[in-house]
């Protein structure tokens, strides 16, 4: 199995996916209740979904860029704010944080070889 897809509930579709398309996505299906976006490397989607009423936000969202330092000056030079600049994590991964019109939290990072083998990796099966 690989997981290549999530959708995630917003506020406000009109504003989602322009946020979504300037942080570098291209929108592959455009509704007025849903979108969907294709990532610039791997094939994976991912999608919005409207909501009329309440929901929590309590995924984060992380996208995988080898280039993140550049990356996050570029997308700060565009007005795009972030709560975290990028820094180095005690588990080895490089993040940078923000968060999107909708609330959900993003997670821009570069792990290299330590997203899937990290020093501590265990390989437990049943």
């Amino acid at each position: 199995m690989n997981l290549n897809q999530i959708t995630l509930p917003v506020t406000d579709m009109e504003i989602s996916t322009k946020f979504y398309r300037d942080l570098g996505f291209t929108q592959i299906v455009d509704t007025p209740h849903y979108s969907r976006f294709e990532c610039p490397d791997g094939g994976s989607t991912f999608s919005l979904s409207l909501e009329q009423g309440e929901f929590g936000c309590g995924a984060v969202i992380y996208f995988e860029h080898e280039q993140l330092d550049e990356l996050v000056g570029a997308l700060k030079v565009k007005g795009f704010v972030f709560v975290q600049e990028p820094t180095n994590q005690s588990y080895l991964w490089r993040e940078a944080i923000l968060y999107d019109p909708s609330g959900h939290k993003i997670k821009l990072y570069w792990a290299g070889e330590n997203r899937i083998n990290p020093p501590w990796r265990v390989e437990i099966r049943s």
